[in-house]
């Protein structure tokens, strides 16, 4: 009976010390630095316009971050762009940067006729942008990590 009991208490010991570990493991990871590098019209027609934003990530963390998913929001010129969650798999290394892209399909004349001007106007002038979102971070027991950033931005046409 008393080995049984030291061996529940091992285990429990065990277990704690595990979890405790991984709790120390989430507080030490710091949040990856996320901005807007480009936005580029891909296709415009009546049905709708899309959009390619293109994004840069830096990683201050001294081992990869294994991204899996990324939450988002867009703002141009105070007013909300685009939105969304996208899975995604790629890896940011250690104290090194990535670059990732979302393709954004948009309705402008339906959904946003505030925003025409924004569109219209970027094209010749820097536009301020700001983003908000977290990024699933694929490693077990680990917390998505935020991201906020904002700066200026030009939009620009693929040829289409």
């Amino acid at each position: 009976m008393k080995q049984l009991d030291f061996k529940r208490a091992f285990c429990l010991a065990m277990v704690s010390s595990l979890l405790a570990s991984c709790a120390g493991l989430e507080t030490t990871i710091s949040s990856p630095g996320v901005s807007l590098r480009n936005v580029t019209v891909q296709d415009l027609d009546f049905s709708g316009q899309t959009f390619l934003l293109g994004f840069d990530v830096t990683n201050p963390n001294p081992f990869p971050l294994p991204i899996k998913s990324i939450d988002y929001g867009v703002e141009l010129d105070g007013q909300h762009f685009a939105g969304g969650r996208t899975l995604s798999e790629f890896t940011v290394g250690a104290q090194g940067d990535a670059e990732f892209a979302i393709s954004v399909k948009l309705d402008l004349l339906r959904t946003a006729p505030q925003l025409l001007h924004i569109v219209r106007d970027a094209a010749t002038s820097d536009v301020p942008y700001r983003i908000k979102g977290e990024l699933g971070i694929d490693i077990p027991l680990v917390k998505p990590v935020s991201f906020e950033s904002s700066g200026e931005i030009r939009l620009y046409a693929s040829q289409f």
